[in-house]
């Protein structure tokens, strides 16, 4: 069995201006398998970006212990640092370069030969439409342009495990999906990734193995399946008005949304709910919870509700 690209144990960051001495990560135990995406989902202040810190060298944890590719953050940084690259939340290419500068460079810096750099340049900027922006400067970018010019260096690099921290944030619906096909791509190269995000769907759609982080605390790890098979009510029907919401309490948990109501059921009762709706002659339709739902009945909110974050400069 492959050894785990990543491997925290107990691992614990309190920020010296914490108040009251509360932790950004705590008693965080998880394994990242190799060559797949590890999707890292949680709100604002969850404890996200203070992992891909701690993981990509760039922050020192308080307690626990956290490996990557088989090294130590604390005793191993420069070797780690070789063999890693990343997308930091707040992160800014050179303004002074233009797109295609900017990653030519980054590639030569981390020792790939000029050639092979000039082709993977050429690939990524093809990938993620930025070839019409080749000879713009970076000061003379959009912030989405900017962005994906960063996670075009990163994802054209050689490095083993990619750490890509919001790496959609502010981009539009297509070119989000650019990033994603360049991250399946380098799946497909058996390259491991670190994905953090707030949107549900991204994480969905490319991550193999998740893990829900709440207040720096895990809350729930696995396949989207096993997140699904864990919940309480791993089924949701949607019951279009008219249908009695006192009969649907007996089933499971029920919420009034436009049209009708969302019951949230075990299996056996959501294809009661959903018999019974059809012999009513009322519009229904079942299917398994969303990501989204899980996450609301796990943390007792929406991960769009903020939290006043404890991630700040060390």
């Amino acid at each position: 069995m492959n050894s785990p690209a990543l491997r925290a144990q107990h691992l614990g960051k309190v920020y010296p201006t914490s108040k009251g001495g509360k932790p950004a990560l705590n008693d965080l135990t998880l394994e990242v398998p190799p060559g797949r995406v590890y999707g890292l989902i949680g709100r604002n202040g969850a404890g996200k970006t203070t992992f891909v810190r701690i993981a990509s060298t760039q922050l020192a944890l308080t307690s626990g212990s956290l490996e990557v590719l088989g090294l130590d953050v604390r005793t191993q940084m420069h070797d780690i640092r070789a063999r890693i690259a990343c997308v930091p939340q707040e992160a800014r290419p050179l303004y002074f370069l233009n797109t295609e500068e900017v990653i030519y460079l980054y590639l030569k810096m981390r020792g790939i030969d000029p050639l092979e750099a000039r082709r993977r340049t050429k690939a990524a900027m093809d990938e993620l439409s930025l070839t019409e922006y080749r000879k713009r400067l970076v000061a003379r970018l959009s912030g989405g342009l900017r962005r994906r010019t960063l996670c075009a260096m990163v994802l054209a690099s050689d490095a083993e495990v990619l750490f890509l921290d919001e790496p959609t944030t502010g981009l539009d619906p297509i070119a989000r999906r650019e990033v994603w096909q360049a991250v399946r791509r380098t799946i497909r190269e058996q390259r491991t990734i670190l994905l953090t995000t707030h949107y549900l769907d991204e994480a969905e759609a490319l991550s193999t193995r998740l893990a829900l982080i709440e207040q720096g605390e895990l809350r729930l790890e696995g396949t989207p399946e096993d997140l699904r098979a864990r919940v309480r009510y791993p089924y949701r029907v949607m019951v279009q008005d008219p249908f009695p919401r006192e009969e649907l309490l007996s089933y499971g948990r029920v919420a009034d949304v436009e049209g009708g109501h969302l019951v949230f059921a075990r299996e056996a009762d959501a294809r009661e709910v959903a018999r019974r709706a059809l012999e009513k002659g009322v519009r229904v339709s079942l299917g398994p919870v969303s990501l989204e739902d899980i996450f609301l009945e796990v943390v007792g909110r929406s991960i769009e509700e903020d939290t006043k974050p404890d991630e700040v400069a060390a």
